[in-house]
This record gives C-alpha cells, structure tokens and sequence, in this order.
C-alpha cells in the first residue's frame, strides 16, 4: 500500500483539511493519521473505508491510483455531502500544490458551461501566490464594470472557494457564478433563504438571487490591478466609508430583530 499515504496527504490537502481536523473526522489520533501519510503505518480497513467515504474515491482507488498524477491536469473534487455546490473542477501543479486558475473577461461566458469541465478549466491561464494559504482552493476572476468601485474594469479579484450558501459571510464581497447572471462581483447580504446582492456603487441597485442558481461561491481576498489607489481621491474615500456603513446598519437591523 506504498501509494495510499500519499493519496490520503494529497486528497485532505485538496480538502483544505488540517491533520487535526481530518483525524477528528475518522475518530482517530493526528499522531496515527501522521503515520498514515508518511508511510509508516498502513491503514486497517475500516479506516480505509473512511477515507473512501469522506473523499469520494474508492478504496481500490486510493491503494493503487496515483490520484494526485491522476488530476495533474484537471480534477473534480467533491465538497461534500450538501446538495449544492458539489463539483469543484482544479489544477495542480507538479509539486501537487493547487494553481490559481484564471477567468478573464473573455472566457466568462465559456466559464458558465466548462467550470465543471477539465479541459476547459486546464486550459485556464494559471499562477500561484505564496501569500495565500495552502488549506483553501482559490481562483482569480477579472471583473468588468463600474459597479463595485474603486475597483475598476479589468480589475482581477482572487476569489476563495465557498463549498455552500450557508457559509456566506453577511455583507461580505465575493464572486458569485450563477445560471442566470453568469459571473458576479458583489456584497451579499442574507435574510434566511433570502441572497441579496448589492454593488458598492450605490448608483446600482441591489437585486435578488436565487439560490438554487448558484454554480459557485468565492469569498474575494485579494485583488490585482494595474491602477494603484489613490488616497487623495475623496469619491474612493467615500464610497468606501459607505460600504462599511451599509455592513454596520445591516448588522444592527439583524440584532434588533433577534428575540
């Protein structure tokens, strides 16, 4: 079973998963898990069982594959159990560590069919950054518009992947990939079932979204553009000040309502 510790490293990496957390999740020592993945110890069968079950593969899958050279170039990966939001289609590079992948303006439209497609997302101009942790799945989106100023046209938001709707974050940005709108950037702000988007250029108004036609969810951290901000620009200033304003009234209006 000379493969299986390394599948059992790469596939809870993929799964953005700590040692301490992964053996939390089979009931077992980290100690024990970290003898599994260096290859000191070989996992009983019920573990196996386990690991088959938590990660979607077979067990004749993680004893004889090598899943990581399997999905060099394109993998779908399972992000759980929740009826939405299910496939994840990556890249990794040699070292098996995920890429960035890249979804310029240009392939947006392309985006809402191949997002689950291998070959369309290996053929994805892809980078990686250092700065951003390796326990979570990123892709970078080039946005277009005016509506979430000062970020302008062009402006590439690095997005982390959210696995459900119910992990959204009230009144934070992300990038939302839906059947109907194609790729958005904006804040959103929930009530219930209820997804609200809203631009931080107040000149647009605020629209529901259904969720059932959310493809995917990514939480934006980072962004990359060729404008630099200038801080004697009031309207920037302004805007941003407005957006905070906004997230603190909607955190109000949600603790007036609780009993």
């Amino acid at each position: 079973m000379g493969i299986v510790s390394e599948n059992i490293k790469f596939l809870r990496k993929r799964e953005g998963l700590t040692q301490e957390q992964m053996a939390e999740r089979l009931k077992i020592k980290r100690s024990l898990l970290g003898a599994y993945e260096e290859g000191r110890a070989d996992p009983r069968i019920n573990n196996l069982v386990k690991f088959s079950e938590i990660f979607h593969v077979s067990i004749d899958e993680l004893i004889n594959v090598n899943l990581a050279e399997h999905y060099r170039s394109g993998k779908s990966r399972r992000a759980g159990s929740r009826e939405n939001l299910k496939i994840l289609t990556i890249t990794v590079d040699r070292e098996n560590r995920e890429n960035i992948e890249l979804v310029p303006q240009k392939a947006a439209a392309g985006y809402l069919n191949g997002y689950a497609d291998p070959e369309f997302i290996g053929e994805l101009p892809r980078f990686r950054l250092p700065v951003l942790s390796d326990q979570a799945t990123y892709r970078a989106f080039e946005i277009s518009g005016d509506s979430m100023l000062p970020l302008k046209d062009g402006t590439i938001v690095i997005g982390r992947y959210v696995e459900h709707p119910d992990d959204i974050v009230h009144g934070k940005a992300y990038i939302l990939v839906t059947a109907r709108e194609g790729i958005v950037y904006k804040r959103i702000f929930r009530d219930g079932s209820r997804i609200t988007l809203v631009s931080d250029n107040k000149i647009y108004d605020p629209y529901d979204v259904d969720p059932d036609e959310i493809l995917e969810i990514w939480e934006a951290s980072a962004y990359i553009s060729v404008d630099l901000p200038d801080p004697a620009d009031e309207e920037q200033l302004t805007l941003s000040k407005i957006a905070r304003i906004v997230m603190d009234l909607q955190q109000e209006v949600i603790k007036l309502k609780k009993p």
